[in-house]
């Protein structure tokens, strides 16, 4: 990229995750009209919530995959693009361990793991309300030009 900041300080950093956070979030019409909720993000990490509507259950009477890796996803992509740098996807996967039901809040807590040049790697653990461990994702990203909030 040959972009070059000098180093933030950790409030510094603190706020601009949650600015970026902010913004993405304005714009992400996805997660919005899925009810996801912003709970927390900082440098590299990211919590997101989500309510499985029965509008998300599916023939087996359980939370269709798809929602909980969106959700996984969504947490993924603040993580990731906390340092204001414009970054995508380049590959994903999940492991379903428990199912989620209707009623269940789920929540992602995103961590970075690696973070070199242009790439990371992310995991994401989804939980419901009781804590147990729902599924399991792991992304890796890959930074693009741009920033999402220009001028910080």
């Amino acid at each position: 990229m040959g972009e070059h900041h000098p180093p933030r300080s950790a409030s510094e950093a603190q706020f601009l995750a949650e600015h970026v956070a902010g913004r993405m979030f304005e714009n992400d019409r996805a997660s919005r009209a899925l009810g996801m909720a912003i709970a927390k993000v900082g440098p590299g990490s990211a919590k997101l919530t989500m309510a499985v509507r029965p509008d998300m259950v599916n023939g087996h009477a359980i939370c269709h995959g798809g929602f909980i890796f969106t959700l996984a996803d969504s947490t993924f992509a603040f993580a990731c693009n906390s340092y204001n740098f414009n970054t995508v996807a380049q590959g994903c996967s999940i492991e379903y361990l428990a199912p989620a039901r209707e009623g269940d809040v789920l929540t992602a807590v995103a961590q970075e793991r690696s973070l070199a040049g242009r790439t990371g790697v992310y995991d994401i653990e989804v939980t419901n309300q009781r804590g147990e461990t729902i599924a399991l994702f792991r992304g890796k990203s890959y930074r693009i030009k741009g920033h999402i909030v220009e001028g910080v």
